[in-house]
């Protein structure tokens, strides 16, 4: 009985990370470039039940023999093995800043890879993200509304001096001083990068880097200016993916309850001392 408290309550804490992982959905649904998070659920081994039991063959000396009985699998419950971030594109957006851009196309729907922008965080490191709603700092310098500066192709912090510049559909910025190319890195497997919040991410221990998408030919994109890319959170499937999951939390438990006075009827009725 016992394992039936732990299958029940496996099956409410997988249920309650599921609410948590929509409702994050939820939250960022007006957050540009914010890609919804996906969360696989996966069953703890099952077990295999057997009857043990003993036959006794008629015999001057009462042989009995060992006997065993297939009863059948028991599901020992669910967990949530991970949430993956589902890469699909979103819808755009036309907001007139210069701004703001946003990466379209370069990637089949049954590819697994995908395209980003190319940020240096506040300690230095280079992360991605598809969020294309940039601004100019003080300096003169291109960067995220959180401050982080925007990379060109090599790396290396974009200067437009103020917010009148043209950027081209293929992600030059055409400048007084020069034209550079904003940097926008192509990973064969989006699921290697790992979210870093802020709209950014990293590369997950093991991943394969990423590689400057233009030097990849199999890989054709363009940049939009004046443009965001919308979240690709369907808020009404959402809903209906929490309601769902509430239910199956609520399923769950009733079973614990029943479980319980199960055992509050073991303890002081059944096992009660006359």
């Amino acid at each position: 009985m016992l394992r039936g408290y732990y299958t029940a309550a496996a099956g409410m804490l997988a249920q309650q990370r599921r609410q948590e992982t929509l409702s994050n959905n939820i939250a960022n649904a007006l957050t540009p470039g914010y890609k919804a998070d996906q969360a696989t659920l996966k069953s703890f081994p099952e077990l295999l039940i057997n009857k043990v039991q003993s036959k006794q063959i008629s015999s001057s000396k009462g042989v009995h023999i060992p006997m065993m009985r297939k009863i059948g699998s028991l599901n020992t419950g669910v967990y949530v093995q991970e949430t993956i971030p589902d890469f699909s594109q979103g819808a755009l957006k036309e907001t007139g800043m210069t701004t703001d851009m946003a990466i379209v196309g370069g990637v089949m729907p049954d590819d697994t890879g995908g395209l980003f922008f190319t940020v240096q965080n506040a300690g230095g490191d280079v992360r991605y993200t598809r969020n294309g709603n940039f601004t100019v700092d003080g300096q003169g310098f291109l960067t995220t509304q959180e401050g982080y500066y925007v990379l060109d192709a090599r790396g290396n912090r974009i200067a437009t001096d103020g917010e009148d510049f043209t950027v081209t559909a293929d992600g030059t910025v055409q400048l007084a001083g020069g034209n550079v190319n904003v940097g926008v890195a192509y990973s064969a497997n989006a699921n290697d990068l790992v979210k870093n919040g802020e709209s950014l991410y990293q590369l997950a221990e093991g991943g394969e880097l990423l590689v400057d998408a233009r030097a990849n030919n199999a890989v054709t994109f363009s940049v939009k200016q004046n443009y965001l890319e919308s979240s690709n959170v369907d808020p009404n499937r959402a809903m209906t993916e929490m309601m769902q999951a509430y239910r199956v939390f609520e399923s769950n438990q009733s079973v614990l309850k029943a479980y319980d006075q199960s055992m509050e009827k073991a303890v002081n009725e059944i096992a009660r001392l006359r």
